[in-house]
């Protein structure tokens, strides 16, 4: 059954309208009409189970006929810290750590990034990324999509950081004490993991530095030296398989 995200799913009533791009994505690019059942959520995690009593103009009017049960959280809270990367290649970090199933994604700007912020401060990148991680929630049935943002730059978000308990990774291909398959399987479950990924130039040794002041550890990927996004996808993978929910187990 398709799913689709509205702002909030009334807790009294059983009838609602769905606006703006969802209800265009039923009626127009789906041909959904009366009588036609899908699932709806919210950003809270609530869903139901619904079917189409109306299609007009720009709204699709549903009546909501039962709740159905969220899927489980993952034991594991992941936020990834990206580097602004080019538009493609940040739309690909978002979209695939979203379907694996990281809970937050800030995007930052460093010493060796490409992409600027722009003058808005990124808030129509903000908005467009929101909408991916909305739309790879809806691909992957995840209880709610990932938050987006801020953005930051680099030194502080080190510092809203600094003082948090998680076990805080940073990925660098010039570590050569640390590889993140030893680390993590020599470590117990944590309940949150910060992962940090650099550009598409990597992190200086001085950012690096700076990381290790903050208590984040520096771990390689090994002998291969991946591309950003590849590198943002991997460490979320590899933690959502050793420690999260890549397993038919609750």
């Amino acid at each position: 059954m398709r799913r689709f995200f509205v702002e909030q799913i009334p807790s009294q009533g059983k009838t609602l309208v769905i606006r703006g791009l969802e209800a265009k994505h039923i009626t127009r690019v789906l041909r959904m009409g009366r009588g036609d059942r899908l699932i709806l959520m919210d950003r809270k995690g609530a869903r139901f189970q619904a079917m189409i009593t109306s299609t007009g103009g720009s709204e699709v009017s549903v009546i909501l006929e039962k709740s159905l049960p969220q899927p489980p959280p993952s034991p594991v809270e992941i936020t990834l810290c990206q580097a602004l990367l080019r538009p493609h290649a940040m739309d690909y970090v978002i979209q695939k750590t979203s379907e694996l199933g990281a809970d937050s994604i800030i995007p930052f700007f460093s010493e060796r990034t490409v992409v600027g912020p722009g003058s808005d401060r990124g808030t129509k990148k903000l908005r467009h990324w929101q909408e991916v991680a909305q739309n790879a929630a809806k691909q992957s049935d995840r209880a709610r999509p990932a938050t987006v943002g801020p953005l930051f730059a680099f030194g502080d978000l080190l510092a809203r950081w600094k003082d948090e308990e998680a076990i805080k990774i940073i990925l660098w291909e010039e570590e050569a004490a640390r590889d993140l398959k030893t680390f993590i399987r020599s470590s117990s479950p944590p309940e949150r993991v910060v992962g940090l990924i650099g550009p598409e130039g990597g992190f200086s040794p001085k950012e690096i530095k700076i990381a290790s002041e903050a208590g984040f550890l520096s771990a390689s990927l090994g002998r291969r030296v991946l591309r950003a996004e590849t590198a943002a996808v991997t460490l979320v993978a590899i933690i959502q398989y050793e420690w999260g929910d890549l397993s038919l187990k609750a």
